[in-house]
């Protein structure tokens, strides 16, 4: 009975069964895929911040853990602000620190030696400081961001030298396996494209040639380290551009490579195209999983063992793609900044308790805006190395009150009522979750909805004491005397003095959201911040024509520009948008606007007010003046995203 204490494995037996690479045998097919988050010195060195990162996804159940977008020539290649650099002197020491900490853990190390190509002296997605001097292509162009020299032979040679002394480096220091990453608009990308590649030597024209400098690259890899050690290749399924290789060239380089590589890493697009980047790391546009049939593809026409990607966190779909040949392998990326315990709640069998990721693209907004890195729904992102040890039981056991039920209230009672106080939840409504629910409305939210199922789930699970459909007033404090309040009521919507806002065809965001059924077909929205933005792509997707009305220059102006990309898309197909807009009065038959000193009537059938949240300060202080111990986290401290409010309420919970 002793050896079969992981229910998981009978659910699913092929993503938990041990696949054989080279020297390594895997005990799972859960690869956590290549990550590169910028918490890098200068030097190009990792930090003990990156490696306690690396560590959790370890500790969290992956068979191998992979660091991403290592530089191997500097000089050249580095594309990105701060990134691994493995030429660089002093790189050794992080590097074994990194490979112990991901053994530690329980995982088999793995590095993904890169080269930015061109990008490594042009302003890229990942860079706009402290780029190379020169900007080294297939061949001379001129870019966007400026102008690109054709790189000389001896510079390709010396590249692939380069590519060699990685790889030893990399494996004296304790990797058990490496990728050479070929896709994505990188080095061998670029001269891989028929288009970007215009050279008319060995390396340019055919086929053949294109993919000569690869070839010799993982040759110097396979001569560095030797014939048991597993080189993976990232490779394009499809480059979904005209400026890249056919879907048949992508197929052929498939072949081209086998005899040269142990597992196959097969993504698409292109990480420099603005229009692909939501598609090469899907947005919660696409449904999960929409890459997996260029792995597929690829599977039908190789031997070795293909690995896929795509936006994957569900074990029971990761499960289907194995089972079904899809591929012999999953890599999970942001799946696991939301979560690092997914592979390790697939094996026990708590699928249920997994945090969603929610596409939001935070995680890479973060890396460019601040060098670090977080996630909208797991407050410990970017903060592993404080928390490497777990958390602090109380010394003094509190009676707790938490006034709200929505992410921050939650939050906090899940953390506060696991560290052993004793907690009461009180919502004014009659479910948890809060604005999750009109957050989590439209059509492509279904990952918002699953979490606030979750988060219930634990806040139950915690022994929470919850009571719904009671409102937390002064008097209700002082009868309940806790020991700590949290206030996380929320905010209220604005709803500003604007002449005809009490027509009854006028209705707020929240009342839109959650029952667009009241609306009529024709939807002018007032406000193009993320609210109304999202709100026109459901109202659109429900069978409604929308129009945003926005004061400023552009639509959702403050969202991440990773996010915006994807989400513009939509928004543009969806609505009539109209920017430098004012409106004056709502009218029974829609909009009187002005624009540029020109009145005009936009005519809507109904008009959404989505212009804002305001904290309800005086209620916050009415209810912290009854109790010495008070915070205020979530919306009524400052209105912000989702991530705002689970942080808060798990950091305050922590102080208790």
């Amino acid at each position: 009975m002793g050896a079969k204490t992981c229910p998981g494995k009978a659910k699913y037996p092929h993503l938990l069964s041990p696949l054989r690479i080279g020297n390594l045998r895997l005990k799972n097919r859960i690869i956590a895929s290549a990550t590169s988050p910028s918490m890098i010195t200068t030097e190009g060195h990792f930090t003990p911040e990156m490696i306690a990162y690396l560590e959790e996804k370890a500790k969290g159940g992956a068979a191998v853990v992979t660091y991403g977008e290592a530089i191997v020539h500097s000089a050249t290649g580095k594309s990105h602000n701060k990134q691994l650099q493995l030429d660089s002197f002093g790189v050794k020491q992080g590097l074994a620190e990194a490979a112990r900490a991901i053994h530690n853990g329980g995982a088999y190390a793995s590095i993904q030696l890169s080269h930015g190509g061109m990008y490594g002296g042009l302003a890229s997605v990942g860079g706009d400081e402290d780029g190379c001097e020169i900007a080294y292509g297939p061949s001379k162009c001129t870019m966007p961001a400026g102008e690109v020299e054709e790189m000389p032979k001896e510079l390709i040679y010396e590249i692939v030298e380069s590519y060699g002394k990685a790889a030893k480096l990399v494996k004296d220091c304790g990797f058990d396996m490496l990728q050479v990453h070929a896709a994505h608009g990188w080095l061998f990308s670029q001269f891989l494209s028929p288009v970007i590649n215009q050279r008319t030597d060995e390396f340019g024209g055919s086929l053949e040639n294109r993919a000569r400098f690869l070839m010799l690259a993982l040759d110097a890899v396979r001569k560095a380290v030797g014939p048991m050690f597993p080189i993976e290749i990232r490779i394009s399924g499809s480059d979904m551009t005209d400026r890249g290789m056919s879907d048949e060239e992508c197929m052929e380089v498939a072949k081209m490579v086998e005899d040269k590589v142990d597992i196959y890493n097969v993504s698409c697009g292109n990480h420099e195209d603005p229009d692909m980047f939501c598609r090469t790391h899907p947005s919660a546009f696409f449904p999960r999983g929409i890459n997996v049939q260029f792995a597929a593809k690829v599977k039908k026409i190789v031997k070795k063992p293909v690995e896929c990607v795509g936006s994957l966190n569900d074990p029971a779909q990761m499960e289907q793609i194995i089972a079904g040949g899809e591929a012999d392998a999953v890599a999970i990326g942001r799946g696991l900044l939301a979560d690092p315990e997914i592979p390790n709640k697939a094996l026990y069998d708590r699928a249920d308790d997994i945090t969603p990721c929610l596409r939001c693209y935070e995680c890479f907004g973060e890396t460019s805006k601040s060098e670090t890195v977080k996630c909208t729904v797991n407050p410990v992102m970017g903060q592993q190395l404080p928390h490497k040890y777990g958390i602090a039981p109380v010394q003094k056991k509190k009676k707790v009150l938490i006034a709200g039920g929505g992410p921050a209230g939650m939050e906090a009672a899940i953390t506060a009522a696991r560290r052993g106080h004793n907690v009461t939840l009180v919502e004014k409504s009659d479910k948890l979750g809060g604005n999750l629910h009109p957050a989590g409305a439209a059509y492509f939210k279904e990952d918002i909805r699953k979490l606030a199922v979750v988060l219930e789930r634990r806040v139950r699970e915690a022994g929470v004491n919850i009571f719904l459909n009671t409102e937390v007033t002064p008097e209700y404090v002082e009868a309940f005397d806790p020991d700590a309040l949290i206030v996380a009521i929320g905010s209220n919507e604005l709803r500003p003095p604007i002449k005809g806002m009490d027509l009854p065809n006028v209705i707020m965001a929240i009342d839109a959201e959650l029952h667009p059924e009241k609306l009529g077909k024709r939807v002018a929205i007032m406000g193009g911040g993320l609210v109304g933005a999202e709100a026109a792509v459901g109202f659109e997707h429900e069978g409604h024509e929308c129009s945003i009305i926005e004061m400023k220059k552009a639509v959702a102006e403050e969202v991440n520009s990773f996010y915006r990309g994807g989400l513009m898309v939509e928004v543009n197909r969806a609505a009539k948008i109209y920017t430098d807009t004012k409106v004056k009065e709502i009218l029974p038959e829609g909009v009187k606007v002005e624009h540029d000193g020109e009145e005009f009537v936009i005519e809507a059938d109904s008009v959404v007010c989505a212009l804002g949240f305001r904290a309800p300060w005086a209620a916050v202080d009415a209810l912290c003046e009854k109790v010495d111990e008070s915070y205020v986290i979530g919306d009524c401290s400052n209105v912000g995203q989702i991530y705002q409010a689970t942080n808060q309420g798990y950091y305050t919970a922590l102080r208790l």
